[in-house]
């Protein structure tokens, strides 16, 4: 596997690390258990880094040296791909012939080199695009900047030279199809999994409504009542929370004005209202790192905003069982793996109606799907938490039953079954390897 721009060993949340770190590490982790030895090479950026981690049974982390390890920011990677792909080849040379049987890139960046290390080592190249450049810039945040024209062409390249494109949804596919002109026999849709290990539901409580929201067999032992007090949440509160990268993508700033303009309405509301938003500045969002504390304050909203810096993924389940709804206002998302995790804690998820939100929500049974991103409208639909308590338990529980069939399992298998066919297929062609569509 190939992640140049971000590790699998970087805490989501941070930087450029979110939802493919996690993609990689459980992906990996589950092919692993299924007998597939998966080694991933990344970027290092830190020059105390030990140049192999095993991040678990099966799995082997390497860190690759391209360019200064502080100071580059994922723009500036185009430049140290020679340098990375040098090291992967040089890697491969230590080996016995065959060592690799596929590359699966993750991220153009990535694919740009795997395009390279594949048609040198004879292997298929698999990948997986995460988001794209296209997609991104036909649906931008007001005031973000687009994506390159560089990116686009080597997006383009790696949609040519790959032998598979893996896509989240079925939409994906038809996006990969669409703007970028994949074939039918390219694409596979493997739907992306939750550790339903570590997010799971609180336990139900047997007075008032917080903590009354599920009762599972696969719940934690403590009531959201006990993880309210562990984390400084008032027991009553409505807490409607972001958790994620902090960047004009996400749209944390819909969720503050939607906020606002909630109390604004009814401005009893603030001594019940806790918006907690758990996550770093990332992407463009780092040129201005203070935007969004600087708009809660415009807006009147400081006391009711708390900003939680990024956090394991163990803590963060706490955040996600402690909420009474997760809110995503994306402007695009090519799956929405917090969507995810967050229902399989039993939390309902409000969501922008993009990308793979609509298959990862139930829309009006596992939470709400939003079209656009008017802050009145994400208020009258935040508005019905706080008049119906036992809305959020209602659709909580469904959602942790929903989330319950996305397990990691699954999706390992899955991509271990287009990796088989598409080695097997390999075998019996030269040149272009030509693979059938497996869903």
């Amino acid at each position: 596997m190939l992640s140049v721009h971000t590790s699998p060993l970087h805490q989501p949340g941070t930087g450029d690390a979110g939802g493919m770190n996690v993609y990689i590490v459980e992906l990996s982790k589950r092919l692993a258990e299924l007998g597939t030895e998966v080694e991933i090479f990344t970027r290092a950026t830190a020059s105390e880094l030990p140049p192999t981690v095993e991040l678990a049974p099966g799995v082997l982390v390497r860190h690759v040296t391209a360019g200064p390890y502080e100071g580059l920011i994922k723009e500036d990677l185009p430049a140290q791909l020679c340098a990375f792909t040098h090291s992967v080849l040089r890697t491969e040379a230590g080996h016995r012939p065959g060592h690799y049987d596929v590359v699966h890139s993750h991220y153009w960046l990535s694919g740009q080199v795997g395009w390279l290390a594949a048609d040198r080592w004879g292997v298929p190249l698999v990948h997986t695009m995460h988001t794209m450049a296209k997609v991104k810039n036909a649906s931008l945040a007001t005031g973000d900047k687009p994506e390159p024209a560089a990116r686009i062409i080597g997006e383009s390249q790696v949609v040519e030279a790959a032998h598979r494109l893996i896509a989240n949804t079925d939409e994906e596919a038809e996006q990969l199809a669409s703007y970028y002109g994949a074939r039918l026999d390219q694409l596979a849709v493997v739907h992306p999994g939750v550790n339903l290990e570590v997010f799971r539901p609180a336990t139900a409580s047997p007075t008032g409504p917080v903590g009354d929201a599920v009762s599972d067999p696969r719940a934690t032992g403590e009531s959201v009542r006990e993880i309210r007090a562990r984390l400084g949440l008032p027991l009553d509160a409505v807490v409607l929370l972001f958790a994620g990268r902090i960047q004009p993508l996400k749209a944390p700033d819909v969720l503050v004005r939607a906020v606002a303009h909630l109390l604004d309405e009814a401005p009893e509301l603030r001594e019940r209202l806790v918006v907690p938003i758990v996550g770093g500045p990332s992407g463009s969002g780092m040129a201005r790192p203070e935007a969004l504390h600087k708009l809660a304050a415009q807006l009147g909203v400081c006391d009711v905003v708390r900003f939680q810096p990024p956090v394991g993924q163990e803590q963060l389940a706490d955040w996600y069982r402690a909420a009474t709804a997760l809110v995503m206002p994306s402007y695009s998302e090519s799956f929405g793996l917090v969507a995810l995790e967050a229902q399989a804690c039993g939390t309902p998820v409000v969501a922008a109606a993009v990308g793979g939100l609509p298959v990862a929500v139930r829309d009006g049974e596992t939470g709400f799907l939003v079209s656009g991103h008017d802050p009145a409208s994400w208020a009258r639909v935040l508005r019905r938490f706080v008049d119906n308590p036992e809305l959020g338990a209602r659709m909580g529980a469904a959602a942790a039953r929903h989330a319950s069939a996305f397990g990691w399992e699954a999706a390992a298998r899955a991509t271990a079954d287009v990796y088989a066919d598409t080695i097997e297929r390999a075998r019996f062609t030269t040149g272009q390897v030509t693979v059938a569509t497996a869903r």
